[in-house]
């Protein structure tokens, strides 16, 4: 219960955190009632044909609010001279970028130009960790998209030759504690990601870290 509560604790703060604007639960409410469960659908049914869904999400949310916060630039695509996100080092190997576009799809058809990218990674983050049998949590809301995406940046995430010292002032530079990194890495562990479990242990952190981004 200690870790866990250390665990939602950490979640909440860096939700809050991590964006300039002003979020809150109930953003939509009157706009898009019924965002929350079209992402979930959206996530439920990608993750039902393929497992790797919710770490993949899980890694995305983290790579994307890592860099400039959570603004879903790591969404956006490269153009003409500018390298984005996407196309950085560290983030050749995301995938189920599909899921989030299936999950704007149904948003946009039920609520057109409402709700940001960047909520609709926040929650499909949230949704992928209660997938995997992990807690679930209010989702702050308001996020605004971000338009500067480079790949330059992304060497600013955590290197999988990183020591605990590296992860320590990797986490402090955002925020986060040793408690938070004890309580987050050790939480993931404990989490269904067994398809990944021969690769470095920084995306386990890296995993559960997305969700004190959310």
């Amino acid at each position: 219960m200690p870790i866990m509560s250390a665990l939602l604790a950490s979640l909440l703060i860096f939700s809050l955190f991590t964006s300039a604007t002003s979020l809150s639960s109930n953003y939509y409410a009157k706009t898009c009632p019924n965002v929350e469960s079209l992402v979930r659908k959206a996530v439920r049914d990608a993750a039902t044909s393929d497992k790797k869904v919710p770490a993949a999400l899980l890694r995305m949310h983290f790579h994307d609010c890592f860099i400039r916060g959570c603004d879903a630039s790591v969404l956006l695509d490269s153009k003409g001279k500018n390298k984005a996100e996407k196309d950085g080092p560290p983030n050749i190997s995301l995938h189920a970028f599909y899921v989030i576009d299936n999950a704007k799809k149904a948003v946009e058809s039920a609520c057109p130009g409402i709700v940001s990218c960047a909520d609709i990674l926040a929650l499909a983050a949230r949704d992928s960790v209660v997938l995997s049998g992990g807690p679930s949590w209010d989702v702050p809301k308001g996020r605004k998209d971000g338009r500067t995406s480079l790949a330059s940046e992304t060497l600013q995430l955590p290197f999988p030759t990183f020591n605990i010292s590296q992860l320590q002032k990797s986490f402090a530079q955002r925020g986060l504690s040793l408690e938070d990194l004890v309580a987050l890495s050790g939480n993931i562990s404990r989490q269904n990601f067994r398809w990944s479990s021969n690769r470095p242990p920084y995306k386990f952190i890296g995993w559960t870290r997305f969700k004190n981004r959310i």
